[in-house]
């Protein structure tokens, strides 16, 4: 890639493995292609690749990612003496029971209709689930302090969430789009539906961007960038056969987020950028298991995300996204 070209990050969401995960595939990302994820001229970022996305920001290195999922510490930077234990601050592998209060915003089910078929199952899953009663201070805590009270300098940043109202996408950040202070966006985007309360900004209730799209690839469209590398935890495009329940339900929804995902890409590539997406793989899957909060294997993930991401890199599989859609119904 030429050094004058200009080239983004995506960043998607999948819980605290899919953070883990996403780091190990940074950490691939510069030892294949000696890019300093710091230098994207656009970063996206959602749900906990908000909270990667705000950091890089912020200046954090990908070393220092890494060190703070091994649990080291880090001793230059934004991230130096910050007091961040990931098996606390989320909340736990399991949500606290919600409120039963009825659904979060039934409103938003009621004005639509007539077009439900128009917006994301998660858009209205969303709706639907009651308010969350569990925290995201303590993300929120980390972001601050890293990064400051108000949004980090560099001007690429992008953090994105659904508008609990509405049910439509706001990306903090971008020009026109709701002003926010970083450490409060990211909450946002991190407020899974039903686990966590919603994020109030400018008196508008925020949930989780990954309940408009686990990967929001298309935000990326229009910036005039030439190469983009997606790291989307949520997306497989090879994926293994469980026998249990769960891990083949979550294989399920994996399958609709991966057909989601190829569907932004074409209009990025309709935009004149060239795409590489990067996923989880067989390994990668089942070192994740059926719980992406599950804390216990933050650090197998990365792990073993250091090896299968830097191969996908190295040895890219070419991708025919019309092709794979048509395949995919």
């Amino acid at each position: 890639m030429s050094a004058r070209e200009r080239w983004g990050l995506v960043l998607g969401g999948g819980g605290v493995l899919g953070g883990a995960w996403t780091v190990g595939a940074l950490a691939a990302l510069v030892d294949v292609h000696g890019l300093d994820p710091r230098d994207a001229d656009l970063i996206v970022g959602t749900s906990a690749g908000a909270v990667t996305a705000a950091l890089l920001g912020a200046g954090a290195s990908v070393d220092d990612l890494r060190h703070r999922q091994l649990d080291e510490p880090v001793a230059t930077g934004p991230l130096a003496g910050v007091d961040w234990d990931p098996d606390t601050g989320t909340g736990g592998s399991t949500p606290p029971p919600p409120r039963f209060s009825g659904p979060a915003n039934l409103a938003l089910v009621t004005r639509n209709v007539g077009r439900l078929r128009r917006l994301p199952p998660t858009a209205v899953l969303a709706a639907l689930l009651p308010e969350g009663r569990g925290s995201i201070a303590a993300v929120g805590e980390l972001v601050r302090r890293a990064a400051g009270p108000g949004w980090v300098p560099h001007p690429g940043v992008r953090v994105v969430a659904m508008d609990l109202g509405t049910g439509r996408r706001t990306t903090f950040g971008a020009p026109g789009e709701p002003p926010a202070p970083l450490a409060e966006a990211v909450m946002a985007s991190c407020a899974i539906p039903g686990w966590y309360a919603p994020i109030t900004i400018g008196g508008v209730r925020y949930v989780d961007g990954g309940a408009c799209s686990a990967t929001n690839v298309d935000v990326a469209v229009g910036h005039g960038l030439r190469r983009v590398f997606v790291l989307a935890p949520m997306v497989s495009f090879a994926t293994d056969a469980p026998r249990h329940w769960r891990e083949r339900a979550e294989r399920q929804w994996r399958a609709r987020v991966t057909r989601r995902c190829l569907r932004e890409v074409a209009k990025l590539h309709a935009d004149g950028a060239e795409v590489t997406v990067v996923g989880p793989g067989p390994a990668d899957l089942e070192a994740i298991g059926s719980n992406l909060m599950a804390l216990d294997r933050r650090q197998l993930v990365l792990q073993t995300s250091l090896v299968t991401s830097g191969h996908a890199l190295r040895d890219p599989e070419v991708l025919d996204v019309p092709a794979r859609l048509e395949e995919a119904g």
